[in-house]
């Protein structure tokens, strides 16, 4: 899983970056390798694996990781950008989800923050990015069927119902099926990305801005971005002290993850093998033959049924010879759908 942060100029958005990651590799205005974008690729803390762990002993214990993605400048004039993409969105469009940071303090000598308005604006560019890739589209494949060749129908009803929507000014994830269509996976909309929304405040303020107009259910929550990049840059003794003296439960870090998760609709399942426990995150729907591909490509092609275990029944019962007994060990076919904190053994043949 991929996450970009996006933000206008000045909103701090390579401060929360490196209050996320602890690094100061990325400064202002470089890039990782020429041609590169800054992406840091962390573990996702989960207290099942840690048990899991404990509890079977494992060689190797893997957790799911995710990967933050920083996006960077392209050089002006490139033709295969809009101007937008090219200041804002350079390599976020095959992100799985955005955090958009917005400036909510005070700049010196500068002006005072309007952070509901700077959501605005650069929701506005995203959704103008797309709707200019939707009306391409549609004028081409309208073309194709004026000359008499084959058309995908449904996309073309589904790209229909995109413009109708970015024609007024609205994301498409306000609509969960044409954000979710996998016939429009390969557009890489901007606008139908889940998006969590970081109010980006100085070191003493704790308080949401008052913003009354953003869309009704939006995941919103307040970082102190150049606080939390310094504890974050801290040994983690003198960390522990900071957070506990500015009244943060957890680091950045893990609420940012936990948050992205579920904005993305995200769930983990677990794998247990001889040697190793492993955490998997997935979409919410998976079916066990997607789940199984996700971990190797024959278990996909060679799937008999897969042995699912819920992870708080193990927890329950101790082991899984007794969780067995009492008919909580399932087998299950292709389409069972996967559910959060699953342990599976997939039983393949190839």
């Amino acid at each position: 899983m991929k996450v970009g942060i996006i933000g206008l100029p000045q909103s701090g958005k390579r401060t929360i970056f490196r209050a996320l990651t602890g690094t100061r590799a990325v400064k202002a205005g470089e890039e990782t390798k020429k041609g590169e974008q800054p992406l840091v690729t962390v573990n996702v803390p989960d207290e099942r694996v840690d048990y899991l762990s404990k509890t079977f002993q494992p060689k190797k214990t893997v957790y799911a990781q995710i990967g933050y993605l920083l996006p960077t400048k392209t050089r002006e004039g490139d033709p295969s950008l809009s101007h937008e993409e090219s200041l804002a969105f350079s390599g976020v469009r095959t992100c799985d989800g955005l955090i958009q940071v917005v400036r909510n303090f005070q700049l010196f000598g500068g002006p005072t923050p309007v952070p509901e308005e700077d959501f605005f604006k650069l929701q506005s560019e995203m959704i103008q990015a797309d709707l200019m890739v939707t009306e391409k589209r549609i004028e081409r494949v309208s073309g194709d069927a004026k000359k008499g060749r084959e058309i995908d129908t449904t996309e073309l009803s589904l790209l229909e119902g995109c413009r109708d929507l970015l024609s007024t000014e609205m994301p498409l994830r306000d609509d969960p099926e044409i954000a979710a269509s996998s016939a429009l996976k390969g557009f890489t909309f901007l606008s139908a990305k889940p998006l969590l929304l970081i109010s980006n405040n100085s070191d003493e303020d704790e308080s949401l801005p008052n913003m009354p107009h953003l869309p009704q259910g939006l995941e919103i929550m307040v970082v102190r971005g150049k606080l939390e990049m310094e504890i974050a840059e801290m040994a983690p003794e003198e960390a522990e002290e900071f957070l506990s003296a500015f009244h943060i439960e957890r680091s950045l870090l893990d609420r940012v993850i936990r948050r992205s998760l579920a904005v993305s609709n995200r769930i983990s399942f677990f794998t247990i093998v001889e040697n190793e426990v492993r955490s998997w995150i997935t979409a919410r729907g998976t079916c066990a033959l997607d789940a199984a591909d996700l971990i190797h490509s024959d278990m996909k092609k060679g799937f008999i049924k897969a042995e699912v275990l819920p992870y708080d029944e193990l927890v329950r019962y101790g082991s899984f010879s007794d969780a067995k007994k009492d008919g909580h060990l399932r087998l299950e076919g292709k389409e069972y759908v996967v559910q959060d904190g699953d342990i599976i053994k997939f039983r393949f043949n190839v």
